[in-house]
């Protein structure tokens, strides 16, 4: 079945219905369709098309569509070009001739557009929520080990000394900014393209803030022609989609490497981690090495989509039928990696002592020293200078921070006094860093506090 045709003296070729045929991959939209076109026949009936038996059979084979189309063999030797004629065809088989008046005022256009919006709309509340369930499983693993001290990294090298569970609020707050762009995503998916027509507006004076209300939209566009040329609303979610994963990916990434032998922070769970077809003592991360890999298929989706729009006329083209997989990609990877990434985080096993021995034997105290001279009264620059110095003698001596004595410090510099010395426990140091957003504990605690009240408001 065709929805066009009639212009026509012979049908398309078979490797043309080869080559543009879609409805392997969009027929997940069938659920959107049917719904668009149950609200857009009550539309028709209120302009006069459809009569109020009409309008309840059409209503009524679509429902009966809808629960077919849970059987897997549904789509048995289907062969119509896309998830839109598919419906069309079984309406007609179910409702009769009454079928032939759906399309009535309606540009397949318009339906792509809103079975595509109704559809994202879903997959960010979807998304949310999983977002939600990550956020969660950080809070639980930050307050399994409230007191851990670690190592903070800049250019893979040891910096200063933080807390586990400020660690851990910093992918708290990534990903509570995904959750916001999800958000901001559903916003701009979530405004009504129906009475748009191919272009141009329909001819019938159809009442577009009733549909925008019968299907639950916030809004409905402002111009046509906007409507048959927009996929802004499909970039946004790539975008969001996008970031999410370099989120995840950046977690796995560091996962990774504390895990390792040569780290050794952390104890990933078996049911997270696999072995080697050779090396029987290998526990390898697959997991997380998954999750930042497939980090660059959503990337990819996003460029693909963003490269076939680069170029395209106004209004509608074809190419942008290309929108789908990379849509329907990039959800299915961005779930996939929030379940993978909060059965991770739930699986793991800190172990506090590996991280702090490491913070206390290198030299992350640097900064808590010159910023203490800093305070008694000495220029920052020469503070900077006068620990360098000392840490270079150190390194020379192979000296760690507890193998210095007060008297020692004084000895080398006269700007240190007794009081310094306390400050070569990275602990001592971090309580310095009281500032709201920092290190310091109560200011962790009052973060992690935060922290649980935002979560606690944030639904889908």
């Amino acid at each position: 079945m065709k929805l066009w045709g009639g212009r026509f003296e012979s049908g398309p070729s078979e490797v043309f219905e080869r080559f543009s045929g879609s409805l392997d991959f969009d027929r997940r939209l069938i659920d959107c369709d049917i719904r668009g076109s149950q609200a857009f026949a009550r539309a028709l009936e209120r302009v006069g098309i459809l009569t109020a038996d009409e309008r309840a059979r059409i209503v009524d084979a679509f429902d009966e569509i809808r629960r077919e189309s849970a059987d897997p063999h549904f789509y048995d030797g289907a062969t119509d070009e896309d998830i839109h004629t598919l419906v069309i065809r079984k309406l007609k088989e179910k409702a009769g001739a009454v079928a032939d008046k759906i399309h009535t005022g309606r540009s397949r256009n318009e339906q792509v557009s809103l079975d595509t919006r109704l559809w994202l709309r879903e997959e960010c509340d979807r998304i949310r929520s999983l977002l939600r369930s990550v956020m969660a499983s950080l809070l639980d693993c930050a307050a399994a080990y409230p007191d851990a001290v670690i190592p903070g990294y800049t250019h893979t090298r040891r910096a200063q000394a933080v807390l586990w569970a400020h660690y851990l609020l910093a992918y708290f707050e990534m990903f509570a900014r995904d959750w916001e762009r999800f958000g901001e995503a559903r916003l701009r998916a979530n405004v009504l393209p129906l009475g748009s027509g191919a272009l141009a507006g329909s001819g019938f004076a159809f009442d577009r803030e009733a549909m925008a209300r019968d299907l639950g939209f916030d809004a409905i566009t402002r111009n046509s022609m906007d409507v048959s040329a927009d996929r802004d609303f499909a970039l946004d979610f790539l975008y969001a989609a996008s970031v999410a994963m370099i989120h995840l990916s950046r977690l796995a990434e560091d996962w990774i490497l504390y895990s390792s032998e040569e780290f050794g922070w952390m104890e990933l769970g078996d049911g997270v981690t696999s072995g080697s077809s050779l090396m029987p003592q290998k526990k390898n991360p697959d997991s997380l090495e998954l999750i930042r890999g497939k980090c660059g298929r959503v990337v990819g989706c996003l460029t693909s989509l963003m490269v076939t729009m680069k170029g395209l006329p106004m209004t509608y083209n074809r190419d942008m039928q290309e929108d789908k997989v990379p849509l329907f990609e990039a959800a299915d990877q961005v779930a996939g990696s929030l379940e993978m990434a909060r059965a991770v985080i739930e699986s793991v096993t800190l172990r506090p002592a590996v991280p702090a021995a490491a913070a206390e034997e290198s030299w992350v105290v640097a900064t808590d020293l010159a910023e203490a001279l800093a305070r008694a009264g000495t220029p920052f620059h020469q503070a900077h200078q006068t620990v360098g110095r000392f840490v270079l003698e150190s390194v020379r001596a192979g000296k760690r921070p507890a193998d210095w004595t007060a008297a020692e410090m004084q000895r080398f510099a006269p700007e240190f006094t007794g009081e310094l010395a306390a400050l070569l426990d990275p602990r001592t140091g971090m309580k310095s860093r009281e500032i709201s957003g920092g290190t310091g504990p109560e200011a962790v605690a009052s973060a992690l506090e935060h922290a649980r009240q935002m979560l606690a408001k944030v639904t889908v």
